[in-house]
């Protein structure tokens, strides 16, 4: 489903990815670990296609996204991937379901629809009691929590989550991970997670290890 063949990567005159391959699964839970500086984020960011390799290509359900530019590729990237991050970039003046729905509003469809499967993710992540609460009014997990529906509202093939447990405490990051182990079981949803925790790593179905622009 998700296929990188030959990513180079260079920023100035350090090279960061050294012809990296990797094929990802539909329905797989995929991580990726290594230490600070072997190139975990910078790959997430070319598959997700929020960077551009050197040379190599990207192949995502059966698109060259590595060939896509501008508007198609935003179009392909609304439609196709949802993202997690670190820091779950929530906007503060809009409730959780607003949060949510903005990726649906964006792609164009309606209203009523994005409403709908915004209120049904909310619910199945156990928050359907905060959806009309602003972020400042949740905590830390329950905001990566509407991260993760707002990643899903449109039904992308993928979603990528880069450290999507590094601001949580240590409960938190489990429930995290078994929540993705859970949507990949009912939504058949597709993971690629980065993370420097090996144990939550290891809940994945297959670990990728990095090491100096390497995979091992």
């Amino acid at each position: 489903m998700l296929t990188a063949q030959g990513i180079f990567k260079k920023y100035g005159s350090v090279e960061v990815l050294k012809g990296v391959d990797i094929a990802v699964q539909r329905g797989e839970v995929v991580s990726i670990v290594g230490s600070s500086g072997a190139g975990k984020s910078t790959l997430l960011h070319i598959l997700g296609t929020l960077d551009k390799a050197d040379s190599g290509t990207v192949h995502l359900a059966g698109t060259e996204v590595s060939a896509l530019k501008g508007d198609a590729l935003a179009r392909f990237r609304n439609r196709h991937i949802g993202f997690v991050f670190q820091f779950h970039h929530l906007l503060p003046e809009f409730s959780a379901l607003e949060n949510v729905s903005i990726p649906g509003w964006i792609a164009g469809r309606s209203r009523s629809d994005v409403r709908s499967r915004a209120e049904e993710l909310l619910q199945l992540l156990g928050l359907s009691h905060r959806m009309n609460n602003k972020p400042g009014a949740l905590s830390g997990g329950e905001q990566q929590r509407v991260a993760v529906a707002r990643a899903l509202i449109n039904n992308p093939d993928i979603v990528f989550a880069d450290e999507p447990t590094g601001n949580l405490d240590s409960a938190n990051a489990q429930d995290l991970h078994n929540l993705f182990l859970k949507l990949r079981t009912q939504l058949q949803q597709t993971f690629v997670i980065v993370t420097h925790n090996e144990e939550l790593a290891a809940l994945g179905d297959r670990v990728v290890y990095m090491r100096d622009g390497r995979t091992l």
